[in-house]
C-alpha cells in the first residue's frame, strides 16, 4: 500500500480529534478533499483513529465519487489488502452515508 501524507489543511497544534471533526463536517457538505483525508486517516491509523481498511475504503469511495482522482487510486491500493466481504461492507457503508443525505453523489 502507498503511504500518503495527510492534506495541507492540517495545521500545527490541531489535535487529531479536532481534525477528524472538521473533516466529518466538511464531508457532510460534500467536500471530496475531506472524504479523502478521512480515507488517509483510516488507512494509516493516524489522527487518533485505528487503522480500519473498511472505513478507509468507504471514505476513498465517497471522495472518488466526487471526482477526487487520487482517492480512486488509494481505494484500489487498499482493495488489494481486503477480502470481497470487507469491500462489500465498505460499499454498503458508503451507500448508507449517501442515503442519509450527508453527501450527494457527483
Amino acid at each position: 500500500m502507498t503511504i500518503i501524507a495527510i492534506g495541507a489543511n492540517v495545521s500545527r497544534g490541531t489535535s487529531g480529534e479536532d481534525m477528524l471533526g472538521a473533516w466529518l463536517a466538511e464531508a457532510g457538505r460534500g467536500q471530496a478533499g475531506a472524504c479523502f483525508d478521512l480515507g488517509v486517516a483510516f488507512s494509516t491509523g493516524s489522527n487518533g483513529v485505528s487503522c480500519d481498511l473498511i472505513e478507509a475504503h468507504k471514505w476513498f469511495n465517497l471522495a472518488a465519487a466526487r471526482g477526487h482522482e487520487e482517492a480512486a487510486s488509494c481505494r484500489a491500493d487498499i482493495s488489494d489488502e481486503m477480502t470481497a466481504r470487507e469491500i462489500a461492507e465498505a460499499q454498503r457503508r458508503a451507500r448508507q452515508w449517501l442515503a442519509e443525505g450527508r453527501l450527494r453523489a457527483a
